[in-house]
């Protein structure tokens, strides 16, 4: 409650000042990175999974960079997006409001710990983060620069919370987490998505394929 009725300038403050703590403690992160690295490489992910997981300088900058860019969209919450009368004099309003506790759940991506922490502290809504298990000492830190932002804006650190584990048993819970967690979003391949569909019994947010189209002139080669 207290993130979703907390002011804009109080969310922005807490991004903002986890953007900075992100490049302050970006050789923390990187030393912390090669923990997952060296165990990802020892249970044979290929180059490009790999890669997805390496952070470097630059893509810590690029994190932080995307915090900040968050603070400039204007406030999500308490909108109203439709007003109508009836006959009856009655005044209807659909007003946007936070949705309550997310479960994230998402493949070995660190920068999706911050990018999905962030979209929810300015959304106002609490969120639970499951990082895959590679990148857990990389998710850790992340974490830890957002809950050094909420600190400072005077929010809840618990607003952002990363399950501490990399037990598979750890998703089977929150896809039962009815009544605590108000919805999964998972961020992944079809494979977890899939997983997700089949097994949670919490409401979710889904993407699957998509729709690939292509359109080919028949002039072409």
């Amino acid at each position: 409650h207290l993130l979703a009725e907390a002011k804009n300038e109080q969310k922005d403050m807490a991004l903002a000042q986890a953007a900075l703590y992100l490049r302050q403690r970006a050789e923390y992160i990187i030393e912390e990175n090669k923990k997952d690295l060296e165990f990802a490489r020892e249970k044979g992910l290929d180059a490009a999974m790999l890669d997805r997981l390496k952070l470097d300088e630059k893509r810590i900058e690029a994190m932080a960079v995307g915090l900040e860019t968050i603070c400039t969209v204007p406030d999500p919450v308490n909108k109203i997006l439709e007003e109508w009368d009836r006959p009856n004099g009655l005044v209807l309003q659909r007003v946007s409001v936070a949705i309550g506790v997310i479960g994230m759940i998402y493949e070995s991506r660190p920068n999706v710990t911050a990018d999905a922490a962030a979209l929810c502290i300015k959304s106002g809504n609490a969120v639970i983060l499951r990082a895959g298990s590679e990148c857990l000492h990389s998710s850790q830190a992340i974490a830890e620069c957002l809950h050094h932002g909420l600190k400072i804006a005077k929010l809840p650190v618990d607003c952002v919370q990363l399950v501490p584990t990399r037990e598979r048993a750890a998703v089977e819970e929150m896809l039962t987490m009815n009544g605590i967690i108000d919805v999964i979003i998972p961020r992944g391949g079809k494979s977890l998505t899939k997983l997700i569909q089949d097994e949670s019994r919490v409401p979710t947010i889904l993407h699957l394929d998509g729709n690939c189209h292509t359109y080919i002139h028949k002039a072409a080669d």
